[in-house]
């Protein structure tokens, strides 16, 4: 069995790290990608043209027209729980199995998450930044968490971690999100224009799709109180992000923190990250040596599963699979 694995060299150094990488190399041939950037189309074509798995990092897109391309190809492994930019239905219409792995970084981006709320609260790295470059720091009052609301949108699993520290931090929780019950009596389960509202923090974590697309943009903004920070961890997608540098500009919220973007690379936007009420870092909420190694991990476990014909956990598309072993 011959595997594909896309990271690049860094890639595999940061995402995918050495045990796992010699955990698929006992189970398969494995051939890796030696280029500094991601595979496009062409190339992956090029790379993958007898490999029977291809275990993808998430640069790397699974568009519709590689796969009748190739085909000896039997499944297409993400290294990532977001699969947006495979082609799902063009992978089944060939028979060819899609998995994805499951959030192994809830703990490290809900910490992220309570950095972000100090560093806000307290203008950590404003300071910081001042003391490196010479200059004498603002003194200025800073928030504690205790006693301040939070709000989140989205109650999936990194939600439910981030509400348990926020409870153990004395803070009010607010949850909005349509889509869940909430039986927590410390939580207050609210629409999200009444969360936007009432909120000091803000923290987008729902789920990135058509529905959710620009959830926050003027009229969410609008809502928000002057004091209020925005920030989101999720994905860029769910940000106008015109709307946001606008407010924060006009200061019409006090500031705003992120982990994401519409970059290609779901990195903060350039133009939108060097404003000086926002604090951006470039997309590592996951990128944790516990995180990475368990998706990973997870994917060799998967390709070990494909081998043997079945169809493993995070399989996308079991139903439509033909091109079994």
């Amino acid at each position: 069995m011959k595997v594909l694995l896309t990271h690049p060299p860094e890639f595999r150094r940061q995402y995918y790290g050495e045990r796992s990488l010699k955990g698929l190399q006992a189970l398969a041939e494995v051939r890796l990608h030696e280029g500094d950037e991601p595979l496009d189309a062409a190339g992956l074509v090029a790379k993958a043209k007898d490999a029977d798995i291809i275990v993808a990092d998430r640069m790397t897109e699974g568009q519709g027209a590689i796969f009748p391309q190739l085909p000896n190809l039997r499944a297409f492994v993400r290294c990532a729980v977001d699969i947006r930019n495979i082609d799902v239905d063009a992978a089944s219409r060939a028979g060819v199995l899609v998995t994805r792995a499951s959030p192994g970084f809830v703990p490290a981006v809900a910490e992220l998450a309570l950095g972000f709320m100090v560093d806000l609260s307290r203008g950590v790295s404003r300071a910081a930044a001042d003391f490196h470059a010479g200059r004498r720091p603002e003194v200025a009052m800073g928030r504690q968490l205790a006693g301040g609301r939070i709000g989140i949108i989205g109650y999936g699993s990194i939600g439910r971690a981030l509400a348990g520290i926020a409870k153990v931090l004395g803070m009010e929780v607010l949850v909005a999100d349509p889509f869940v019950s909430i039986d927590d009596p410390a939580i207050r389960h609210v629409p999200l224009d009444d969360l936007l509202s009432r909120a000091d923090y803000v923290v987008c974590l729902a789920v990135a799709n058509e529905a959710t697309e620009n959830l926050i943009g003027q009229a969410a903004l609008s809502c928000m109180q002057k004091h209020a920070f925005f920030i989101n961890l999720s994905r860029g997608n769910l940000v106008d992000e015109a709307a946001l540098a606008a407010a924060l500009r006009d200061h019409r919220i006090a500031g705003a923190a992120m982990d994401v973007g519409r970059a290609p690379d779901q990195m903060p936007t350039p133009e939108l990250a060097k404003l000086p009420n926002v604090i951006a870092t470039p997309h590592i909420g996951g990128l944790t040596p516990q995180a990475i190694e368990h998706q990973a991990s997870e994917t060799v476990r998967q390709v070990a599963a494909i081998i043997k014909g079945e169809a493993p956990v995070g399989a996308v598309n079991a139903d439509r699979w033909t091109r079994r072993p």
